[in-house]
């Protein structure tokens, strides 16, 4: 295979997805010739009080509408529904009269499409309020079910209010920083030997701050640049006061591998990383 083919060999990018979620960003940058170091930053874990989202599955046919903002929304919502023998999928099917199903990007929307969910939008921006400004003008009046993680910020919540809707929003599941975090690639990161750090979430870089400090991370970046996954994660970094270096156009794994491509494709170099 070509250079050109594989614009990452001998690139070692560090991915800080959760376990569960690295396999296929590692897939695609390993496909595209990097050397990938796993560092999960962030756990998932199902609610500590699950009486809230176990009232709203209950009233679920009281919703006009159903917004998924991840692949974790749903994933841990269809199995709340399981756990307490809620069948979604009929109450969600094509030919039914229940909420309307929205999702941010293909993927969160396959996610709901292997519940057997139905999909009826998606948006065609890049994040939740991308949604809500799409959705807004059938919104006024509706009330919309938002189950999402603990640490999810405030701003979609206000735009669907603001909107008109009558917004619910429960935690369907927590996020946390990694119990036990690889002390080795940490000390890697340290000494300059990556590349690249990549983040998919606001929670992970907050995680990677808490384990190495702002200061270090800040002069790590000069040798090894940040990517991150889409504007809300490289949001969440620049309000840090550390610079981006790559941004996915589109919020998808794929899109982040592309982007981590291209930025390397045209910088042969990287004076900074130990050997």
């Amino acid at each position: 295979m070509t250079t050109d083919e594989k614009p990452l060999e001998g690139r070692r990018v560090v991915v800080t997805r959760a376990a569960e979620q690295a396999t296929e960003l590692a897939a695609r940058l390993e496909a595209l010739g990097a050397q990938v170091l796993l560092l999960p930053l962030i756990e998932f874990t199902p609610p500590d009080d699950t009486g809230p989202l176990d009232r709203a599955l209950g009233e679920i046919d009281l919703f006009d509408w159903l917004f998924f903002t991840s692949r974790n929304a749903v994933r841990f919502l269809a199995g709340r529904a399981l756990s307490i023998s809620l069948d979604l999928a009929t109450k969600l099917a094509a030919e039914n009269q229940g909420p309307r199903v929205a999702a941010v990007g293909h993927a969160t929307a396959e996610a709901a499409r292997e519940q057997k969910w139905r999909v009826d939008r998606i948006s065609s921006g890049r994040g939740g309020l991308d949604l809500a400004r799409e959705l807004a003008p059938e919104l006024r009046g509706c009330r919309v079910l938002l189950p999402r993680s603990n640490r999810a910020m405030a701003e979609l919540p206000r735009a669907l209010s603001g909107a008109g809707a009558a917004t619910v929003e429960v935690v369907a599941y927590k996020t946390a920083s990694a119990t036990a975090v690889d002390p080795a690639i940490l000390d890697r990161i340290e000494r300059g030997e990556v590349d690249a750090l990549s983040f998919a979430s606001p929670s992970a870089f907050s995680a990677l701050v808490d384990s190495i400090g702002l200061e270090r991370l800040r002069r790590l970046i000069v040798s090894a640049p940040i990517a991150a996954i889409g504007p809300t994660t490289a949001a969440a970094i620049r309000r840090s006061g550390l610079t981006v270096a790559i941004e996915a156009p589109v919020p998808t794994v794929a899109g982040l591998a592309a982007a981590i491509a291209a930025h390397f494709a045209s910088h042969s170099v990287n004076p900074g990383r130990s050997q």
